[in-house]
């Protein structure tokens, strides 16, 4: 008889976290591999944030701190729910975690019973619908295609919406496609949350300030007040600080529910780390010059490998409206066969095939809830860029159609 629970059964190991691995393994084995699988900035954590975890350090702040954060980390992150987003959030509806992980992982344990249901728009981050299993509740899914921007559309979510509808999942700008509700597009999805006032809304806003071309960031209770009281906004440091391994997310939400989501946190991991605290506090009140500094080498990025995928054949990528990731179909592709003699048949076959012949290693569409695509990471230097890109084109080019 297994010791295991029936609910790790249903679990699935991070595929983005796997495809790091296996790159991992193949480069230790001495093999030529270029990745484009994690969603991690390649750029240093800026120099004002590590002196301040340094200083702390000297200061010993190495003890524990308040289970969910600091005084110091959620008056910063006060200030910048106010300042960025027109927010106001005390201290007592404040928490800071291990990451954003946590964040979302502790408000379905505190929220989810079995039988309730959790709207999550596809193509989708690899990790809410697990989480919400794991917390015995059941993901909806709603299919969000090309043509409509890869958007949830409001007729749509009206014909999702049951009475066990507990939760809404809204991620903008996209992993893992980099699509942006405008405020307009924001505006008709809070018009219908506003007709069904049981609906709680998550919010995951950690791309919030890696946008292009003029695209204006907005969050929905920026745009709706009157969903203020169930909704659950959450951002961090990792994406737009390049703080992805310092592991600070934070939400701000109803006390009662902040409150929930803290004990939980006390029963399992305790504060986060008393060092990444400290330097999140130098980040949030620091100087931000340098994240307008990485969007433009971001964007430069995204035209590059937007127009290098759009010239191989049976590729087709659309331009992202923010984050770091690009979505293209590969419908062009399917019902081919490699070089190996290997038949193209889905998106899973196609990023297998094209590690194997070109090194080049990047995530099947189907983890994101939508095929036939796969998502490329064009956080890494643009020259290897160029070169995944042309192995991309090339690999393409070789297959029989």
């Amino acid at each position: 008889m297994s010791i295991l629970a029936k609910r790790v059964s249903r679990l699935k190991p991070s595929p983005t976290i796997a495809v790091n691995n296996k790159v991992i393994e193949l480069k230790a084995a001495g093999y030529d591999i270029i990745s484009l699988g994690a969603g991690e900035p390649d750029f240093d954590t800026p120099q004002h944030i590590r002196q301040a975890a340094k200083a702390a350090i000297d200061k010993g702040l190495t003890r524990y701190t308040n289970v969910g954060g600091t005084i110091e980390l959620k008056e910063a992150i006060s200030l910048k729910f106010k300042n960025n987003n027109s927010l106001n959030y005390a201290c007592n509806q404040i928490v800071a975690a291990n990451g954003c992980k946590q964040v979302l992982y502790n408000a379905f344990a505190a929220t989810l019973e079995p039988g309730d249901k959790v709207i999550i728009p596809s193509p989708y981050w690899v990790s809410y619908p697990d989480m919400v299993i794991l917390a015995d509740g059941e993901p909806i899914f709603i299919n969000c295609p090309q043509e409509k921007g890869f958007k949830l559309q409001p007729e749509d979510l009206e014909q999702a919406i049951t009475p066990k509808t507990k939760w809404l999942i809204l991620n903008s700008p996209s992993n893992p496609t980099g699509a942006g509700y405008t405020y307009a597009e924001m505006r008709n999805i809070t018009n219908v949350l506003m007709q069904h006032p049981h609906i709680h809304i998550i919010t995951d806003d950690i791309y919030e300030h890696i946008v292009y071309d003029g695209f204006k960031f907005y969050t929905p209770v920026q745009v709706e007040p009157g969903i203020y009281d169930r909704t659950l906004t959450i951002n961090g440091m990792s994406k737009a600080y390049c703080m992805t391994g310092w592991r600070i997310g934070y939400a701000g939400g109803p006390v009662n529910l902040i409150k929930a989501m803290t004990d939980i946190q006390s029963q399992s991991t305790s504060n986060p780390c008393s060092i990444s605290q400290a330097a999140s506090v130098a980040g949030l009140m620091g100087d931000h010059n340098f994240i307008a500094e990485n969007n433009k080498i971001f964007r430069k990025r995204r035209d590059l490998v937007v127009s290098m995928l759009n010239q191989a054949d049976g590729i087709e990528c659309t331009v992202p409206e923010g984050a770091f990731y690009a979505y293209p179909s590969i419908k062009g592709c399917i019902g081919s066969t490699a070089p190996s003699g290997k038949k193209i048949n889905n998106d899973d076959d196609f990023v297998s095939a094209l590690l194997d012949s070109e090194g080049v290693a990047t995530v099947q569409g189907c983890v994101f809830g939508m095929s036939p695509y796969f998502r490329i990471s064009y956080a890494t230097s643009t020259v290897l860029l160029k070169e995944a890109c042309s192995r991309i084109q090339r690999f393409c080019a070789s297959l029989k159609r």
